[in-house]
């Protein structure tokens, strides 16, 4: 039986011309060997799989061709390129047994030895110090090929001392090609749409596509289906992420949260989902405008979709989106409830609605449509009447008597025949409850101003105090109940209080205060008076501030 060999072996490129997405890099590199203007040191560095050792293998045997035009050199003896991987060979010693290599000259009358070592962040500072005189002062004909995937472990001297070549990431294209042209001289089928997963997974690595390329040929039986190959990397198909923006321009809420269930009962975490979301959003994104389609890097079929879908979101949607599901992708970790922070997130997405004629980029949440899923009219409730103290409006005379208010055809003095109600029944609490006021505005000067009792203010003050006690305000309260209102007057009450934290809490409800006492005392020209109790002022220091000013005044004495 003929012994298998992975792809990315099987087909390494042994030209300059067959590596896959380096044209840069290549074409300097030949350019290079046809002027003669070969450095004596060179440092390839970038991602794995993406051809650094392939192209040192390459430019060491083109180094040797007899035809400067013919850079491929298949046919250079092997002896004159000598390998070494400073992942095993990274000490002082292994540098000094490769110095001593590098006085033997190249055999067979060739002109270069190149030496290859790979993985060369590896190296100790000693073995990099070692190597530091050699690298830069080389015998003619030795030529350095450093390759490694952590450029900034190397010593700036090193550096110094080689022409740094940087790799790039393969694109998506060029893999699938590659790929492609593989699967055909393997007769393996390959759907297009599958190629593109295969290469978006690789996130760059040719090596990497071509190992998961033979493991889905393994596992298809060598017919590679797109939902085969999402079945096998583990990867969420396109129609959940279209299904879900669906629900979130139709503002569909149910449907988008359904979908996500069913996402994770696949197995999925919602991380996974979130950034496939996000980079969902943003492929909408690039398709909205023709200049950016080029940086759509999916399949034919996909593609349209994408272009359909695109028509039918608006852009400033898209960009909320897209801040919202990296605000949750940033706060993923440290949510206590992953599945709800996801969720929330969809709920906000779809409750995220563009107002047209507005401003731009205002976004209002939670839109109509979303209520009308309860299949029944909003009825706006009646605003209550409030009186207000000061009016500015002419002033509507209303009689003040207590009796029966008089026929709607009558038509006594200060009353209006349409209205019929006495000034009592409209100043009442309970009566405002019942009765809705048809007058717009009252004069101040026609407003109650009973006479009220001591005993009847306790009373009032009492209730007050329990209400701020219900919201728990238990400050507020003990100053409330610390001691007693005193009547100045029917329409002055005055309040001791021990300091001004006390009397920061009653600039906080002073207005509440004042008007729970003239509904309840039926005496709208009632005012507040707060004076500080200086006796007890002088003894209790509450703040920073108290101690400060007692210093000062000399009320306060510290010990010698």
């Amino acid at each position: 039986m003929e012994q298998y060999i992975v792809s990315a072996r099987k087909y390494r490129p042994s030209t300059f011309d067959t590596v896959v997405g380096q044209k840069a890099v290549t074409n300097t590199l030949k350019n290079a060997i046809r002027n003669n203007q070969l450095a004596q040191a060179f440092l390839f560095c970038g991602p794995r799989g993406v051809g650094k050792t392939t192209c040192a293998r390459i430019l060491a045997k083109a180094v040797n061709s007899e035809d400067i035009d013919n850079v491929d050199g298949d046919q250079i003896d092997e002896f004159n390129v000598i390998e070494l991987d400073a992942a095993s060979n990274n000490g002082v010693d292994d540098i000094r047994n490769l110095i001593d290599q590098v006085r033997i000259p190249p055999a067979a009358g060739k002109k270069y030895k190149t030496y290859i070592i790979d993985e060369v962040h590896m190296l100790s500072a000693a073995a990099f110090n070692a190597f530091l005189k050699t690298l830069e002062e080389p015998p003619p004909y030795a030529i350095f090929i450093l390759a490694t995937t952590e450029k900034h472990k190397i010593l700036p001297t090193i550096l110094s001392r080689c022409q740094i070549f940087d790799f790039q990431r393969i694109g998506i294209q060029d893999m699938v090609d590659h790929l492609a042209s593989i699967a055909q001289k393997e007769q393996i089928l390959a759907e297009p749409d599958a190629l593109h997963i295969i290469a978006q997974k690789a996130d760059g690595g040719l090596r990497d596509a071509l190992s998961m390329f033979d493991q889905l040929a393994t596992f298809t039986g060598r017919n590679l289906t797109y939902t085969a190959v999402i079945e096998n990397l583990n990867v969420l198909d396109y129609d959940y992420y279209f299904t879900i923006t669906d629900a979130i321009i139709e503002q569909q809420i149910p449907k988008a949260l359904l979908t996500f269930n069913e996402i994770l009962e696949k197995g999925f975490d919602g991380q996974h989902f979130l950034l496939g979301l996000g980079e969902h959003f943003r492929n909408l994104l690039v398709c909205k405008d023709a200049v950016t389609l080029s940086l759509l890097e999916t399949g034919e079929s996909v593609k349209q979709r994408y272009k359909e879908q695109a028509q039918n979101i608006n852009l400033d949607l898209l960009i909320q989106g897209l801040n919202r599901i990296n605000q949750a992708d940033i706060n993923y970790r440290q949510s206590k409830n992953q599945k709800l922070l996801v969720e929330l997130t969809l709920m906000m997405l779809c409750s995220l609605q563009y107002q047209e004629g507005e401003k731009k980029n205002d976004l209002k949440l939670i839109p109509p449509s979303f209520y009308n899923l309860l299949n029944r009219p909003v009825i706006a409730e009646p605003k209550p009447v409030r009186i207000e103290e000061k009016v500015s409006s002419p002033a509507v005379n209303i009689a003040t008597e207590t009796k029966a208010p008089p026929a709607p055809s009558a038509k006594g003095p200060g009353v209006k025949a349409s209205l019929g109600v006495s000034i009592k029944d409209i100043i009442t609490p309970k009566k405002v409850e019942e009765k809705e006021l048809t007058t717009t505005s009252l004069s101040a000067e026609d407003l109650p101003k009973d006479s009220f009792s001591q005993e009847q203010l306790e009373s009032c003050w009492k209730k007050f105090a329990e209400m701020i006690r219900s919201r728990q305000r238990e400050s507020f309260y003990n100053t409330l109940v610390s001691r007693q209102p005193e009547i100045i007057s029917n329409s002055e009450i005055k309040y001791l209080i021990d300091n001004a934290v006390q009397r920061k809490d009653f600039d906080r409800d002073q207005s509440e205060l004042l008007e729970f006492l003239r509904k309840n005392l039926n005496n709208f020209s009632i005012t507040l008076s707060l004076e500080i109790n200086k006796s007890q002022e002088k003894n209790n220091f509450y703040t920073d501030r108290d101690k400060l000013d007692s210093i000062r005044s000399f009320d306060y004495l510290l010990p010698c």
